[in-house]
């Protein structure tokens, strides 16, 4: 049910890629390039709880991973040097190899940590000061399904069917602003049954 990747997200399936990736700082950067576009290490210093110095050590060893590179705009002045996302997102999958799930489990967990936050930071801070128009269309579900392995193969691929024109549009609407798709598929583990 595979129909690519629709979201232009960069594939990462190197475990050393993935170990680097499971830094928080690291992981942080690149959040911070992706929803931000290009910039520094010293304007990405105060947003990622790192010294400039050390943001870019942490740029470098993206780099040496193809997830950051240098922004278009670079100059020639390596002291501003700009740095972008390669992409708009990442994924991965948990590879069969001891190493590789371990890798990418490193990753996962990190990746749980940083949203782990993001929820009640919304229902606090941003929620009470949205238009009601937008507070009216914001959700949350928990919903359980049982499927197939197949199945959820399914719903994930139209699930991003429904979202990539979105995403991969480079013009913006007027009134349009930045939401936030948290979206966990969690298999339950075989001992759960269909209770």
């Amino acid at each position: 049910m595979d129909s690519g990747n629709r979201l232009g997200d960069i594939e990462i399936t190197d475990p050393k890629a993935m170990r680097a990736l499971a830094h928080p700082v690291r992981l942080a950067i690149l959040e911070r390039l992706q929803r931000h576009g290009p910039a520094t290490a010293s304007q990405l210093s105060p947003h990622v709880g790192a010294t400039p110095s050390v943001t870019s050590w942490h740029l470098r060893h993206l780099a040496g991973f193809g997830l950051v590179r240098d922004a278009a705009e670079s100059g020639t002045d390596r002291r501003e040097r700009r740095w972008e996302a390669v992409a708009r997102g990442f994924r991965f999958e948990m590879p069969e190899d001891e190493d590789g799930t371990s890798a990418a489990r490193a990753l996962a967990s990190e990746m749980f940590a940083r949203a782990a936050e993001l929820p009640e930071r919304w229902a606090t801070e941003t929620e009470p000061a949205l238009e009601p128009a937008w507070r009216r269309i914001s959700r949350l579900a928990n919903t359980r399904v049982v499927v197939t392995a197949e199945e959820l193969a399914a719903i994930e691929d139209a699930i991003e069917a429904v979202i990539a024109p979105y995403v991969m549009r480079d013009e913006r609407p007027e009134d349009s602003r930045g939401v936030r798709l948290l979206r966990y598929t969690l298999p339950e583990s075989a001992e759960a049954g269909d209770a």
